[in-house]
């Protein structure tokens, strides 16, 4: 196998090379003999090149020898179609604005104009990597140049008045520009590069992180440190690399509202909308880089509040990763994009994480490889290194952690975690997981912008996911999104109310006025609650979910509504592929194949789909079931998508609540990964769930074999053993050991003082938070809560002995 190159040998001594066909090239020489050694900047931008090149892998060996030819080809296409005129650098690629503005048009023309610098970094790659067939091909290099001068000239200058997007001008083309500048380092003129630095210099000032808060705030923040740290290596400024650093702090203390990480592992951007999975990913990404870059130097990252990141990982990335996806609960308007599923968001994380151990403790270093081994060796339905939207240095570093022999693969956890501060939540159980998407007077029922998922409107509105450990990891991968009824979520209950594409507003402005979002968990189990409102709707609804061992006890009660519409709850909604042959059994009786075709489940006790999982109806339920194709198109959905039609065949559970209803109710188990046979034996055993209450006062259930009672207390009252004088979330479970844990939470944050009581023999408090004021034990147990209002709905746990 031939050895790999080191990329900063490769830069710092711009070596002859030998082409495939064996004829010498030869770079362009340096315009300094002073070594990087000597040189701090040189020193900068040769560990840049190497931090976006890759380095450490053969070009000879895959998946890295096919990449990097399609790397060239790519290159080769925008080197023989660039044809540099006024307005354009390419012809499908004009970036003039006749009317310079903010609307969408304008927004179009201003990505034109980035995507030329992006274009233009395809080729100083293509340039720079060994096996592309165009490494240092003077040609290439002397096209590469030109566009950059056209750029500069014409549209990225000093004086420009921006138009459009200001993503755009503030870090889409920037940074993209100055990747190149670094590639292209000897290619261009101390008089070039200048010129290109005070283009920088003008759409991205000091000022622009003088502040944190609008746009220069989380991942965006990261984005920017981004460009002045490479402003400062480009035009040799140490001011801007140390601005650079310091400007990265306000991004690593735990935030309590806007933009940013929380204590219970929240990410938020854009306000209102949990993005773990996208612009998380960005500043997960983007730091990585930036403590790479300067670890060892003057400028390096020492700010002891960084350590929030670290700890990020397992506590904010982590539980929505699983068999290499990231969850679509927390991808925000990035659902939409056909050209990048789950997986594929999935990936550059796990590439992230591995970079960022480098700047880590070892044994943080040591335990996230080994996480992130596990995550890519499961990833049956994508592979990692099959992902040809992972960049040849994110497959560099998750192909150094594969072939590590050292490291034994870490499994997918198990447990329960709630993440109240975005109204989020994951559960994960051997064999499958799954997470829960709500909203709130907070939280977004969902994003839209840039003509981007226009059609989310009801994925907040208690949309549950799941996925099984060996089964069913394509299941929003395989164009779900724009094949799906967005009326018809898993989970979701939603009125058939027409809306219209991005109803609610862009960028998350749309918030139902609700306060009762949450829950409690013992990290274990869970009870979770949503006082739903609908967008654009009069729909109102109390749904509760109890997350429990092998299955998700699904509640709704006070469903009502006023749109003329029908009403309707989604058991569940599966995306059967384009085949659709799954075996559907209701009750024993197997039902037609074919499609379409629907039906009245009339007093339904169970069902099962083969291969996913069975649904349990305690006391029988009328459910509607529906097998059919489903055709869209991702520009549907994103205007920016294929306008390819794609069809899907699909396995639709719901109840129908009718239209206008006055007070509907359900009541479901949801069983990932259950045979048929469990599912029947589920529903034959009536004594294992008890539904306490399901009203639109209270829900709650106890399931006594696991010792479990759980209530969600919308109103105060009694159900079974608990009584509590204000709203709360309640979850009581009796332990072999003759102890119990009571967790308790106040999800609308508001309480001043709560009153509970356990009608169970207690002897004694084992512990205790502070929020309790006042314990009693005897013949029952009687808690009273202080102010929980700034408790931020987390659950308070109570330990006790029993009686």
């Amino acid at each position: 196998m031939t050895s790999a190159w080191s990329r900063r040998t490769f830069l710092a001594t711009s070596a002859v090379l030998t082409a495939a066909g064996g004829s010498a090239l030869v770079l362009a020489e340096p315009r300094t003999a002073t070594a990087a050694a000597d040189d701090p900047y040189a020193a900068l931008r040769a560990t840049w090149s190497a931090l976006i090149l890759g380095e450490g892998f053969s070009p000879t060996a895959e998946p890295f020898k096919t990449r990097l030819a399609t790397l060239g080809t790519q290159a080769q296409q925008w080197l023989d179609t660039m044809a540099p005129a006024d307005g354009a650098l390419w012809p499908d690629a004009v970036y003039v604005d006749p009317d310079p503005d903010t609307d969408p048009e304008s927004y179009g023309f201003s990505a034109k104009m980035a995507d030329s610098f992006i274009r233009l970094n395809t080729m100083a790659q293509a340039y720079r990597q060994q096996g592309t067939g165009l490494t240092g091909n003077t040609g290439l290099r002397d096209a590469i140049v030109t566009g950059l001068e056209h750029l500069n000239s014409q549209v990225y200058k000093a004086g420009q008045v921006r138009y459009g997007n200001w993503y755009s001008w503030q870090i889409g083309a920037p940074q993209a520009l100055l990747d190149v500048c670094v590639l292209m380092y000897d290619a261009l003129t101390p008089a070039q590069l200048g010129r290109y630095c005070a283009a920088v210099d003008h759409f991205v000032p000091d000022s622009a992180v003088a502040s944190y808060t609008g746009t220069s705030t989380g991942a965006n923040r990261v984005d920017l440190c981004r460009v002045l740290a490479l402003r400062g290596v480009v035009g040799g400024t140490a001011a801007k690399i140390a601005l650079a650093r310091d400007a990265l702090s306000p991004v690593f203390p735990l935030v309590s509202k806007g933009d940013g990480l929380y204590a219970d592992g929240s990410f938020i951007q854009h306000t209102t909308v949990p993005y773990t999975g996208s612009y998380g990913s960005v500043m997960l990404g983007g730091l990585g880089l930036l403590f790479a870059l300067l670890k060892g130097t003057t400028w390096e990252v020492t700010d002891p509040k960084r350590q929030v990141v670290f700890d990020a990982v397992e506590n904010a990335w982590a539980p929505f990763l699983f068999n290499g996806l990231v969850m679509d609960s927390v991808a925000g308007r990035a659902i939409s994009r056909g050209e990048v599923d789950d997986h594929r968001r999935g990936h550059p994380i796990l590439a992230s994480i591995v970079l960022l151990g480098r700047g880590a403790s070892a044994a943080e270093n040591a335990r996230w490889r080994a996480l992130v081994k596990g995550w890519a060796q499961r990833d049956y339905y994508s592979p990692p290194l099959s992902n040809p939207s992972l960049n040849l240095t994110a497959l560099s570093r998750l192909k150094s952690v594969l072939d590590d022999t050292s490291l034994t693969p870490i499994p997918e956890p198990e447990g329960h975690r709630l993440f109240p501060d975005m109204a989020r939540a994951t559960h994960r159980r051997p064999g499958w997981a799954a997470a829960l998407s709500m909203a709130d007077k907070r939280i977004t029922y969902y994003e839209s912008g840039n003509g981007e998922n226009l059609r989310g409107w009801h994925t907040g509105s208690g949309m549950l996911y799941w996925w099984g450990d060996t089964f069913a990891n394509g299941q929003y991968s395989d164009a779900f999104w724009p094949t799906v009824d967005p009326y018809r979520l898993p989970g979701t209950t939603a009125s058939r109310k027409p809306l219209a594409d991005g109803a609610g507003g862009d960028w998350g402005v749309a918030l139902p006025d609700v306060n009762w979002v949450g829950g409690v968990t013992d990290k274990k189990r869970a009870a979770v609650g949503q006082y739903l409102k609908g967008l654009s709707s009069t729909l109102l609804a109390k749904k509760s979910w109890f997350f429990l061992d092998d299955t998700v006890v699904c509640l709704g009660a006070g469903i009502r509504s006023q749109d003329g519409a029908a009403v309707e709850t989604t058991v569940d909604n599966r995306n059967l592929g384009p085949t659709g042959n799954a075996p559907f059994t209701v009750d024993g009786s197997v039902k037609p194949v074919t499609r379409p075709w629907s039906a009245t489940l009339n007093g339904a006790s169970w069902a099962h789909l083969g291969g996913h999982g069975g649904y349990v109806f305690p006391g029988g339920a009328t459910v509607k079931a529906l097998r059919e194709n489903r055709s869209g198109r991702w520009r549907d959905i994103n205007t920016g998508g294929s306008s390819e039609t794609v069809t899907r065949a699909y396995l639709t559970l719901w109840v129908d609540h009718g239209q206008n209803p006055a007070d509907a109710s359900y009541a479901y188990q949801l069983l990932p990964g259950a045979s048929e046979q469990r599912t029947a034996a589920r529903a034959a055993d009536t004594g294992w769930l008890r539904v306490l209450a399901n009203t639109d006062d209270q829900q709650g259930v106890s399931v006594a074999s696991l010792g479990l009672t759980a209530v969600n207390f919308w109103f105060g009252g009694s159900v079974g053993p608990l009584t509590a004088d204000a709203p709360c979330s309640v979850m009581v479970t009796e332990h072999p050991d003759d102890t119990a844990t009571l967790c308790v939470s106040d999800p609308m944050r508001m309480r001043t003082s709560l009153t509970l009581t356990w009608n169970r023999a207690v002897a004694s408090v084992v512990s205790k938070p502070s929020t309790v004021t006042s314990a009693t034990t005897g013949s029952s147990l009687r808690l009273v809560f202080g102010d929980l209002s700034g408790t931020r709905g987390a659950t308070q746990t109570v330990k006790v002995r029993l009686a």
